[in-house]
């Protein structure tokens, strides 16, 4: 399966989950490659202090950047079992192009409505995608949620969000928890850093069997 992790809108979590999607679909035994498509590198460089500290099971990574991403992808789908695809938080060629060739496509966004805006967008390149690739499922993520349930402004969002037809609201919210940021700088999924964040891992799970199903 191709996964495309993208959006139009920066710091909404998108390597975050990527490279937490990644190294759960490597734990529970599937040959995955995750593709950093983003110039900051940031997934490239979990990988790298993954690769340092020895931690298994190893997750591959590769740069790719230019109009022949689609193709790139679709050659190096016939050697992984899943890609996980990291874009940059922009409208780029990298991003068009990988929804050209992704089976499913999720948006993070934060409860804010600066975020919300930026889908009226995304739901328009989805359908341009869709042209190409009929078979795209976009599904948009609250990512980076307030911890305080008590706060309204997710709900409020998640509504918002519903009304975007070319896009599916999904049930999992990733909030903005300590436990990524610490597993991320070990090189670690929340499901491998120890204390466990039960909360985090929860929620990533969550996500995984949305983008996953029973695969």
């Amino acid at each position: 399966m191709i996964v495309l992790i993208g959006g139009e809108k920066g710091g909404t979590g998108k390597t975050t989950l990527a490279v937490n999607l990644a190294a759960l679909r490597a734990i529970r035994g599937r040959d995955v490659l995750l593709v950093d498509t983003d110039p900051q590198g940031s997934a490239s460089g979990w990988v790298l202090t993954r690769d340092e500290s020895k931690q298994s099971p190893r997750v591959a990574s590769v740069q790719k950047f230019g109009r022949g991403i689609a193709t790139d992808i679709q050659d190096l789908a016939k050697r992984y079992q899943d890609i996980i695809i990291d874009a940059g938080g922009r409208d780029s060629v990298e991003l068009r192009m990988s929804m050209v060739v992704a089976n499913v496509m999720v948006v993070p966004v934060q409860a804010s409505q600066f975020d919300i805006w930026t889908l009226g967008r995304m739901s328009d390149l989805v359908e341009q995608a869709k042209s190409f690739n009929p078979n795209l499922r976009p599904m948009v993520l609250l990512s980076r949620a307030v911890t305080n349930h008590a706060v309204k402004d997710t709900d409020e969002a998640a509504q918002m969000i519903r009304d975007f037809e070319n896009l599916q609201l999904c049930t999992a919210i990733v909030r903005d928890r300590i436990g990524y940021r610490r597993a991320a700088a070990a090189g670690q999924s929340v499901c491998e850093y120890t204390p466990q964040d039960q909360k985090a891992i929860a929620e990533i799970e969550q996500l995984y069997t949305e983008v996953f199903g029973n695969e």
